[in-house]
């Protein structure tokens, strides 16, 4: 059976998520453009500044008196798995959602987005019931105990490109935790979180614990940082709005911030790396998925020099095998720039390495197809290590080539000067390998493979200005509490 399917023949929710319950904002009108043909498919009222007290008002009241957080843990997990099977039962609905209105292809968005969310949801609901606190060693008259507590009201920010996952990995770890939470997804692609907050209302969830408002970063987001109810924000975007927001959430109550910002990450290929053929599919894939809009895009490639010419023709043909189209097509690999500006970035990215000694080998073109903004598969090369290709993270589908002689010149090359979020290394030989992983900056490597699976273990975050603090795992659960601390004197019975 096809995915393809139909975006006109789409329901979708058509306001912000408070309390429980659909609500207009109060500001100016927001409105929602398909990215596959440019289509205007909604109109939002922002979420203002007095919305956003009404919505943290009523989470924090909710987390206060629903007994969301104080009741048995037990019981949180119930209702997320119940939200969990849900989300699983609404997947075509779900998946066609966040294909239509994001740059996400539906063969990624049933196969991978709805599942994975899903899992989410049911991992963090286990976690919930394996919460520890501890008791420390003492003198026999003493208990030292330390107590994990939710913070109460949890402000988070996530970005477009993945839209359901990395909502979804803040708030449901979030209030497995026992907190409230008041998330602003992007204003290009709410929908498929809307319908997800309402599915959580059906689930069980109290109303006013989960909230999702629609605005822009700059008013409803800032706004949100900004609450003095607001005890903890988890941000998910670019590194310069994660440093605003840090200095935001500092100058307001000096919140807990959790950042996972941008990277520009490497791809090692060393001589010996079993099946080249195979590992420059794998580079191809890494550097052109989601059009290269992720913040793990392997967008550098350090080859060894040796192998360059071979491995460089192998990475091309799977580069130029990615097929465009709308997202709402089956056989789409290579789906559209999410809007204009975002277009016009990569170009100027692009052009500005060009004038300053890069050569494209393939690609290095924008182009229109159905209403839609896309960019062609581009392979770059520069004799200089400091052009600008190599420094400015480009989230557009180009990999950007540099070769090497031996480990240590590699390594050299792979350190940025300022991003260390992920990395692939590709070798046959496991101390290369793991001697590799180790020496390079990043806070995510991958040893011949790229990219997460849908695996919900493993902790995802970066290094320098990647960022900081975990998401995934059971370090993106246990962030979401405040340790106390409690020391108790016995005294001696009488």
């Amino acid at each position: 059976m096809s995915l393809s399917f139909d975006p006109d023949q789409l329901s979708f929710p058509k306001d912000s998520f408070i309390n429980g319950k659909p609500l207009s904002g109060t500001g100016a009108d927001i409105g929602v453009h398909r990215p596959s043909d440019g289509k205007l498919v909604h109109s939002f009222r922002e979420i203002d500044a007095e919305d956003v007290d009404v919505a943290v008002t009523s989470a924090h009241q909710a987390f206060r008196t629903s007994g969301w957080a104080s009741g048995e843990p037990r019981a949180r997990s119930r209702v997320m798995r119940r939200w969990a099977d849900l989300i699983e039962q609404h997947g075509d609905e779900l998946a066609r959602m966040e294909a239509a209105f994001s740059s996400r292809p539906i063969a990624e968005t049933r196969t991978r987005d709805v599942p994975v969310t899903a899992e989410i949801v049911r991992f963090y609901g286990e976690c919930a019931a394996r919460m520890d606190g501890e008791v420390l060693a003492t003198r026999s008259d003493i208990y030292s105990l330390t107590i994990p507590e939710p913070y109460g009201v949890v402000a988070a920010i996530s970005p477009w490109n993945v839209p359901m996952i990395l909502a979804m990995i803040k708030v449901a770890p979030a209030l497995a935790a026992g907190n409230a939470v008041v998330i602003k997804p992007s204003e290009l692609t709410p929908f498929s979180l809307l319908r997800i907050a309402e599915l959580a209302i059906e689930a069980g969830l109290p109303a006013g614990l989960f909230n999702v408002l629609i605005g822009t970063g700059s008013k409803t987001g800032s706004a949100l940082v900004r609450h003095p109810l607001v005890r903890y924000v988890s941000f998910t975007g670019s590194t310069a709005t994660g440093a605003a927001i840090m200095a935001e959430a500092a100058r307001h109550g000096l919140k807990p911030v959790s950042l996972e910002l941008g990277g520009k990450n490497p791809q090692i290929v060393f001589a010996d790396a079993p099946d080249l053929d195979q590992v420059a599919r794998i580079v191809a894939n890494a550097a052109t998925r989601n059009s290269g809009q992720l913040c793990f895009c392997g967008s550098r490639l350090i080859v060894e020099r040796r192998i360059a010419d071979r491995f460089l023709s192998a990475v091309k043909a799977g580069m130029q095998a990615a097929i465009a189209g709308p997202t709402w097509e089956e056989t789409t690999s290579l789906p559209p720039i999410i809007n204009k500006t975002q277009q016009d970035r990569i170009s100027n990215i692009v052009s500005r390495a060009r004038d300053t000694g890069a050569e494209a080998l393939i690609g290095g073109e924008a182009f229109e197809a159905g209403g839609g903004h896309f960019y062609k598969p581009t392979l770059i090369t520069c004799p200089s290590d400091s052009n600008v290709i190599f420094e400015e993270e480009v989230f557009g589908p180009v990999l950007a080539v540099q070769t090497f002689d031996d480990a240590e010149e590699a390594l050299k090359l792979a350190d940025h000067p300022l991003y260390g979020l992920t990395a692939g290394i590709h070798t046959s030989n496991i101390d290369r390998a793991l001697h590799t992983a180790k020496a390079v900056d990043a806070g995510m490597v991958w040893v011949n493979c790229y990219g997460r699976s849908m695996d919900i273990a493993s902790p995802f975050g970066g290094h320098k200005q990647s960022g900081f603090g975990k998401d995934f795992g059971v370090a993106g659960f246990e962030k979401y509490f405040n340790k106390k601390s409690v020391w108790v004197q016995l005294n001696t019975p009488t």
